[in-house]
């Protein structure tokens, strides 16, 4: 038996180094695309590095079935194929993703697999994340210096492959930021610092530099994005703001491209900026997602054990493709697919599936939600609510297997907890319900900039962030925006044509009328003007029309992650 476990557990590794080596290879090609502003190829790029963990494990676990073939299930074996591998994997600085791949193969590969204390990584994991004072990792300078040339020499260390547009201006800009928000409130002294991490942040079109200041007996976080125009390099703004950091690092943003030898050095530095960031979510956000889940469902086992709520269905409507639930003291929602769809719904499972995949592989601009897939989640029995389990026999009973102690659900998606958009509008204020309004029509153009048609646009489908950030999460109906045919509404004028109880015209599937959104998008009566009044370009044909011919040509429209009244320059003079 251990003859054959070694070679086996070799064979992971070899897939989990290959991992790593092409994954830092494609990180390595973002500076490269920045530097030559081809931004089709850093999206491409982007997808690539996404769709990278399947396409190494899938050959893998094909290989291991030929190699075990009917003693797949046997226990003994994977037991000392994990034993092996161990081994080799326990010396590693990145030893965490090393026992997360591992999970991940044994999961494809040991039919009907769940979690397993014995045979997988289930609660170990490497928390190494201390970052030192000289480490090779920051670039550090001692406020002797003085500000001026603390930021002269920053931005003499950050080579970004391009002649800066303007880059005195660009240090008055940074100098009169930093006056305006430290120096009138903080007074420098021998132990004031500067440090920043050695490796940049891409993402779309912009770079981010992420560093701290330590000024006033604490740690100051900032973030300075940078943009590379037709006119050069520029530094676009100075973010403070610990709800616009945490916003840029959102679970509803594409993950960044960034060099990360010791992904826990990193996420160590992170948390100290960004210190409400679950270390889920900062693994999710530098692009090691597949260990992001891994620590995620290790909070949610750590969450079951120390509270005594019940799972419960989600608050609002209910919704004819999904079912949805969640753990009222847990940030979090629990997605499955039904069995079966009531009409006007008249996809598959399946094509719903692919929806989901497609939002995972693409850019979210900040308004979709991030989620995580799962099969054979287990849930103890007397967490579940009789309504719930009701609901999930009614809904999902294809999914649901009930053991004596557990529900285990076949196939689910998790994705953060959010108030539904419907539910806010039916309580709020009106100055409230006018700025989310505003929002919520934002969100949807932002959308199809990125070349999304969420379809189905109907508030319920919108959820709101603790920041009052308008997110989008029904993804069934979503399509390419260039795959839709945006029209006028023909004008009637017969008698017959007025009176017709059904469209007198032709309308193809892919047609959209945006006329019709005025309709039913909002429904409160003083936030429904101020709305229409706000957002006109929703309902004008010619201006989806415009979106489409952009994105035809080639052009990556950025959306920001921070508003754009604090960039230091206006669009037009960059």
């Amino acid at each position: 038996m251990p003859h054959r476990a070694i070679p086996l557990a070799q064979k992971i590794y070899q897939g989990f180094q290959s991992y790593i080596q092409t994954f830092n290879s494609l990180t390595a090609l973002a500076p490269v695309h920045f530097q030559n502003r081809d931004w089709i190829a850093m999206q491409q790029n982007h997808r690539q590095r996404l769709r990278l963990y399947k396409d190494l494990l899938f050959p893998l676990v094909a290989e291991f079935s030929k190699i075990l073939g009917e003693d797949d299930k046997e226990r003994s074996i994977w037991q000392k194929i994990r034993t092996e591998y161990h081994l080799l994997i326990r010396d590693r600085e990145d030893v965490e993703l090393a026992e997360t791949f591992f999970n991940s193969t044994i999961r494809k590969a040991f039919p009907g697999m769940s979690t397993d204390e014995e045979l997988m990584y289930l609660m170990e994991g490497y928390s190494s994340c201390h970052i030192h004072e000289n480490s090779q990792l920051l670039n550090t300078y001692p406020g002797s210096l003085g500000l001026e040339q603390i930021i002269r020499s920053l931005l003499d260390d950050y080579d970004f492959g391009a002649p800066f547009m303007d880059k005195e201006q660009d240090i008055q800009f940074l100098i009169e930021s930093v006056k305006n928000v430290i120096l009138t409130r903080y007074q420098p002294g021998p132990e004031t610092v500067t440090q920043l991490l050695k490796p940049v942040f891409f993402r779309n079109k912009a770079a981010y530099l992420i560093g701290r200041t330590f000024v006033g007996q604490k740690w100051m976080p900032f973030i300075i994005p940078i943009l590379h125009g037709p006119k050069g390099i520029f530094v676009d703004t100075l973010i403070f703001d610990p709800n616009m950091m945490s916003t840029l690092f959102s679970f509803t943003r594409s993950y960044f491209m960034v060099e990360a030898i010791i992904p826990s050095q990193i996420v160590g530095f992170l948390s100290s900026v960004i210190p409400h960031k679950k270390t889920h979510e900062l693994y999710n956000a530098i692009g090691f997602n597949k260990h992001g889940k891994t620590l995620f469902y290790r909070d949610f086992l750590l969450h079951i054990q120390q509270s005594e709520d019940q799972f419960i269905v989600a608050p609002g409507i209910k919704g004819m493709v999904m079912t949805v639930f969640t753990l009222p003291s847990f940030d979090v929602v629990f997605k499955l697919i039904k069995d079966h769809f009531e009409p006007p719904k008249s996809m598959t499972r399946q094509e719903v599936r692919e929806k989901y995949k497609l939002v995972s592989l693409h850019d979210r601009v900040g308004r979709m939600a991030d989620t995580h897939e799962f099969e054979y989640f287990r849930i103890p029995i007397h967490r579940i609510s009789p309504d719930l389990m009701r609901e999930l026999r009614n809904t999902v009973n294809s999914l649901v297997q009930i053991t004596e102690n557990e529900v285990i659900l076949k196939h689910l998606y998790t994705e953060r907890k959010m108030e539904p958009l419907n539910l806010f509008l039916e309580s709020c204020t009106t100055e409230e319900g006018k700025a989310v309004v505003e929002d919520y029509g934002r969100a949807i153009l932002q959308l199809a900039q990125a070349n999304i048609f969420p379809g189905d646009m109907m508030t319920k489908n919108f959820g709101l962030t603790r920041q009052k950030r308008v997110i989008f999460y029904d993804y069934d109906e979503i399509e390419f925006l260039t795959e839709m045919n945006f029209r006028k509404k023909p004008v009637a004028e017969t008698y017959e044509q007025i009176y017709a109880p059904e469209p007198w015209y032709e309308i193809a599937k892919n047609d959209v009328f945006p006329e019709d959104f005025r309709r039913w998008m909002i429904g409160r009566s003083d936030l429904k003007e101020h709305f229409l009044a706000y957002h006109q370009n929703l309902f004008d044909p010619f201006h989806w029309s415009k979106i489409q011919e952009k994105i035809r040509k080639g052009e990556l429209l950025h959306a920001f992650p921070y508003p754009e009244e604090i960039r230091f320059r206006p669009l037009e003079k960059v």
